[in-house]
This record gives C-alpha cells, structure tokens and sequence, in this order.
C-alpha cells in the first residue's frame, strides 16, 4: 500500500481530556472508591497493586470514572500511559493523571501507540511547565500533535502493535518462570546446601557457621575483582555526541527489571571514556548498582561502561557467571544493610570487599554453571514470531520502543512512521 500523507491535530481537538479529583481527606464526600494515582501508571500497563480508595460523589461519577478504551497518561512522565480495559469496577481517578478519552474518528489503541512514541522520543519535553519538577499540565496537552490516518489504517497499525505486545508479555512470563527455576536451583544447592551428593559430604565449622567440608569461607576481594564507574562532564559536547560505548546509569537497569541488559540509554565517546573514571569492561560482566538504588543486577551482553552508580563484578574459573550473579541477588539484603550516607544511601567498593562469600568446590560450581547456563540462553533466545507479525520487517517493537531480544529493555524506536511506509 502507497504511502500516504496523514493528518496531525492537537491532542484536545480529537479527545477528550480530563484530570482525576484532588485529594483532600478534610473536604471529599460520598463513597469510598478505588482510584488510579500516578504509581500504578506503568509504561503499558496498570500496577494495581496497594491501591488507595477516595470519596467521591454521585455526581462526581461521570467526570472522574473510567470506561473502557480511556487512556491514562502520567502528566510528571507524559508518554507513560496505558489503557483501561475495565480491569477493576468503579475505578477512579487521582489529579494526577490525564485521563484520554478518544473521539470517533481515532482508534483508542493507535492513539496509545502513538502517545508512548511521542513520550519514548521526547516530543512531549517542549510542552513540560516547571524548571526543577516538570510537569504537563491538561491545557498543554491538548496542544500535543498526534497523527491522525484514516481509521483502518489506523486499526491496522494498532493490530501489528497489539500482536508484538502479546509477544513480549509472553515471552516475560517465561522468562520470570526461567529465572525463579534458576534462583531456585540456587537456593537449593548454595543456601540450603541440598546439592548432588550433598549427604555423603558432612559440615564443618565456619565463621558463617557449619557449611559442607570443601567450601571456602573468603570475602569478596579473594574471590572475584570488581570495578567501578563515572561519568564524563555533561557540559563537554565531544564527551557524548556521536558516541558508541555503552554507558550504563541505574535507571537503565531499574526501567528494565531484566537478567539481561542489551544496550544503555546513553553512550559515550572515546574521549569521554578516557576524560572521566567510566571503565570498560567485558560483556557478560554483572552490573550491580550501589548507590541509592542499591541491589538493580543484570548482566550486560556487550562490552560496556557505568557511571558511578555502580559496582561490577568480574566472574572468573571459580566464580562463573550464573553462579556470581545469583549470589549477588541473593545478598541484596547485604548489601542494603552495610550502605551508608546522609544525602542518599552507598556501599562503597571498599565495603562491597569485605563481605562474606562462601566458595564451593570447583567441581560444584561447573555443575551449577552447566545447568543454570541453558536456562539464561533460553532467556536471551528471542520467542518464534508469530506468523501473522512477522510481514512486518524491522519492527521488533511496540509500546512506543524497542524492548532489545524481546525483553523489556527500552529504547527509543522510531517505529509509527515506519509504518506509515508499510500501509
């Protein structure tokens, strides 16, 4: 199909906006309801878990209720927004989220797609209000352009969009229910000490108590090198424009929530990696983030750097890759515990050394490594496409970004007008 030109119109031309109701304990009346505030707004989709309840009145019912095909849209992050589809009766909402609801001659699920493309690439930033917390108020969000194509082409594209979604949550539940068999296994053999064999092998004295005979006692400085981070001057064009390494900061790893890690937002240049105390190091390398948000874990699959939000953990022969990570994952709670610091909360590299780490045999952490290993690959193995999707070459993506080997690793995609060539 031809490509053709299509329309854009302010946001608040073609739907109808609305903010949630103020919270004031002191002055709301009528009946207690559930309602939506800005935590259970996710990138796609509604966190509804710890939800609050609020008065409203009967007439209050219609402006701040929900139907289906609503699309709420966070106005501190615009772009993260996802659709009601009834998931709960009577819901409500909290003034701080838009709630989107289009007009006839717009598809509720394009119109989706097309908000999380415009908040993935930043087109909201030039309709932000606030200089320290920036915000997007309603009247600045009725003048936010969307594309507006002929409505069944808009139902195409929003079908294609919806199938990859489909994709992507189910390759997600797999790979929660390979990690926890993974974490499991762990907990089985290095925590509870049920390994093979474990029962002809009796337990000795150890500063951490009785463990099996053959095991070490070290810390971390004798058991595998750690490295640290930085960040190149901000103010330095040649520092960032252009640059190809990969540079990990936390919220890389905290957006994402995955084992994996297959990219980083940003990228430096070489002289930027030389300017600053960022330090490359190899792929299949474990990033744990030390400061504030102290224990997000993945494992890059390219050579990469941090800032200095980080401490990475080199595996070796001794301390393979599947058994260091989980481990790390396993002493979160450690590392929490032993953080310090007024302004936010760190555990320095020099701390990180000195905890404990049990050493088991060689021979046991092979075994490990050669049984937790299939089930990581099986992680990054990207599903078998569906075959109604995969006409659609070069779009391995939706939810407004690429999520790297179907993943939820975000990066920003330029995939709506893509399409527009495709249709």
């Amino acid at each position: 199909m031809k490509t053709v030109n299509w329309d854009r119109k302010p946001l608040g031309a073609v739907a109808d906006l609305c903010l949630g109701k103020m919270l004031d304990q002191n002055k709301n009346r009528g009946d207690l309801f559930p309602y939506l505030a800005n935590v259970n707004v996710r990138w796609g989709e509604f966190d509804l878990n710890d939800l609050r309840t609020m008065r409203f009145e009967a007439h209050e019912m219609e402006r701040y209720g929900l139907k289906f095909g609503d699309i709420m849209c966070e106005g501190g992050e615009p772009g993260r927004c996802a659709i009601w589809r009834d998931q709960l009766p009577g819901m409500m909402i909290q003034k701080a989220l838009h709630r989107i609801r289009p007009k006839e001659l717009l598809d509720y699920q394009f119109l989706f797609y097309n908000l999380l493309h415009i908040g993935k690439t930043k087109q909201f930033d030039q309709y932000f209000t606030g200089a320290t917390i920036k915000h997007l108020p309603g009247e600045k969000l009725a003048k936010v352009e969307v594309d507006i194509p002929p409505l069944p082409i808009q139902r195409r594209i929003a079908g294609i969009l919806s199938s990859y979604d489909e994709l992507i949550e189910n390759s997600q539940r797999r790979i929660k229910i390979l990690e926890a068999m993974a974490r499991a296994l762990y907990r089985e053999w290095f925590v509870h000490f049920r390994f093979p064999g474990h029962e002809s092998v009796p337990r000795v004295p150890s500063p951490l108590g009785d463990i099996p005979k053959g095991w070490e006692v070290k810390t971390v400085a004798d058991a595998f090198e750690i490295s640290g981070g930085g960040t190149p001057s901000r103010k330095v064009e040649a520092f960032w424009e252009g640059g190809t390494i990969q540079w990990y900061s936390p919220s890389d790893l905290t957006g994402a929530g995955t084992m994996f890690m297959d990219d980083s937002s940003d990228h430096i240049t070489n002289e930027g990696l030389a300017q600053s105390s960022a330090r490359m190091f190899p792929a299949r390398s474990v990033m744990l983030t030390s400061r504030a948000t102290i224990g997000a874990i993945a494992i890059n699959t390219q050579p990469a750097c941090t800032n200095q939000g980080f401490i990475t953990c080199l595996p070796n022969d001794r301390v393979p890759l599947y058994l260091q990570f989980h481990w790390l994952k396993e002493n979160v709670p450690t590392y929490q515990r032993m953080a310090s610091g007024a302004t936010f909360k760190e555990i320095s590299r020099g701390v990180f050394k000195t905890i404990e780490f049990l050493q088991p045999t060689d021979d046991l952490s092979e075994k490990f490594e050669a049984t937790a290993a299939p089930m990581a690959e099986q992680i990054l193995a990207p599903p078998t496409p569906n075959p109604k999707t995969s006409a659609a070459p070069a779009i391995c993506c939706c939810r407004g970004c690429c999520w790297g080997r179907w993943t939820s690793q975000r990066r920003p995609h330029d995939h709506v007008p893509r399409l527009r060539h495709q249709l």
